[in-house]
């Protein structure tokens, strides 16, 4: 049986990149992403609800992702689910979700005219093209393993 593990959300980033360095120089960024759902009960109440999926990059994407974003920019992420686990100073067994960005394309605001920028795993970046309906995701070096079209009516907002 084949393995799936493909992660992609919209949402807003709930904090400021926290960008660090591993012991071997290498950058990783965390980002809190909040994603919104909204949807009518059986009895015609409109409700929403917020999931916060906490997210990281490496490499060149996490100094790129704490250069140009901050709190409350919207961000487009397409990434892989990685479980941490560790041991808590009692000696407990802890666990924590999170999503390993692998690409990722800012979005403009309502507020501030960005225009979309795409920038894959292997720190390849692609201008905006057109609007957002247009907009393809980069495949670096990936040899034409490229993303489909994301139409204006498959975002949720």
């Amino acid at each position: 049986m084949a393995n799936l593990n493909k992660v992609m959300l919209i949402g807003n980033l709930t904090r400021d990149p926290e960008l660090k360095y591993t012991p071997g120089n290498q950058a990783v960024c965390e980002v809190g992403l909040a994603v919104n759902r909204k949807y009518r009960t059986k009895d015609g109440e409109d409700r929403e609800e917020t999931t916060f999926v906490d997210c990281e990059a490496w490499g060149k994407q996490a100094e790129v992702i704490k250069q140009y974003m901050t709190k409350g920019k919207p961000l487009f992420i397409e990434g892989r689910l990685k479980l941490d686990t560790w041991e808590d100073k009692d000696g407990g067994k802890r666990s924590k979700m999170r999503v390993v960005i692998e690409n990722f394309q800012f979005l403009g605001s309502a507020g501030g005219g960005g225009g979309e920028r795409v920038v894959s795993d292997e720190g390849g970046y692609a201008p905006p093209r057109g609007g957002r309906g247009n907009a393809k995701a980069a495949t670096g070096g990936r040899g034409g393993s490229g993303h489909a079209e994301v139409a204006d009516e498959d975002i949720p907002f």
